[in-house]
């Protein structure tokens, strides 16, 4: 059985999709399980959703990461699937320090084609992990933020988070 359930959070509604091995297989800052649903590739995509009010550690690493503690999400299993590339650059996203953000070349480069930008900008844009595999970590050259599926100001809010704090 695939479940699903919403938390809030400081910047909104965030929903989690797990199969029955609580395995994050889509996330992100919405209310609408069905949106993720969509995201899920194909041959994972369960047909059908139950909602239920906990999701056990990975509702507790939400709620957690949400509340400081930003390595909570990092112990949680995960499943895409697409191409090599896609899939090898998802992990690599996993490995971004969350006080040190990288831009879309530097992710190219830790994902082992550092001539291919676009590829990388495309494996962001087709996580539908958010969070746990943490695209958000990753900017523009210059520091402007880029794109984000679930909106700037979210995005802004998880760098805000996520920075160092200065003593």
């Amino acid at each position: 059985m695939t479940d699903y359930a919403t938390l809030t959070t400081p910047v909104g509604p965030f929903t989690a999709i797990v199969d029955g091995a609580g395995t994050v297989l889509a996330s992100g800052w919405t209310d609408s399980p069905e949106l993720l649903r969509t995201l899920i590739h194909p041959t994972l995509r369960p047909q059908t959703l139950r909602r239920k009010r906990d999701l056990g550690k990975v509702t507790k690493a939400v709620a957690d990461y949400h509340a400081g503690d930003l390595t909570a999400i990092d112990a949680i299993p995960v499943t895409q699937y697409s191409g090599e590339f896609l899939m090898h650059a998802w992990d690599v996203l996993r490995t971004v320090d969350p006080e040190a953000p990288i831009t879309y070349s530097e992710f190219a480069v830790r994902a082992g084609r550092p001539t291919a930008i676009r590829a990388a900008a495309s494996a962001c844009a087709r996580n539908a992990a958010a969070l746990f595999v943490p695209c958000h970590r990753v900017l523009r050259v210059g520091g402007a933020l880029g794109g984000f599926r679930y909106g700037l100001p979210i995005k802004r809010w998880l760098l805000d988070h996520e920075a160092p704090v200065a003593t």
